[in-house]
């Protein structure tokens, strides 16, 4: 809260989720491993043939957070909202 309080500018709330890129020799083993994450509930994972023929495949989860708190310095929530969002963001942390 006193960061929020010192700051001038814009500030956001952020969780990214969970990425893990995994380099597979072939086409099928990306398609298998594909699979398998979305089974498990990456549902954003997919996959990714570059230029040179290289194959990708990227688990992703879609545990997400982003929210604004304030704008041009003046706080646009409440500080019980904040410590709401901080128990959605840990809880995210431990899903992912």
């Amino acid at each position: 809260m006193t960061a929020l309080e010192k700051a001038t500018g814009d500030v956001v709330l952020k969780f990214e989720p969970f990425v893990l890129h995994v380099l597979c020799q072939e086409l099928q083993d990306a398609r298998l491993l594909q699979s398998v994450a979305i089974d498990s509930g990456f549902r954003n994972s997919g996959i990714t043939v570059g230029r040179g023929g290289k194959i990708m495949m990227a688990v992703r989860s879609t545990h997400c957070l982003e929210v604004p708190l304030s704008h041009k310095g003046k706080l646009m929530v409440s500080e019980e909202y904040i410590e709401f969002l901080i128990h959605v963001a840990n809880r995210k942390m431990e899903e992912n």
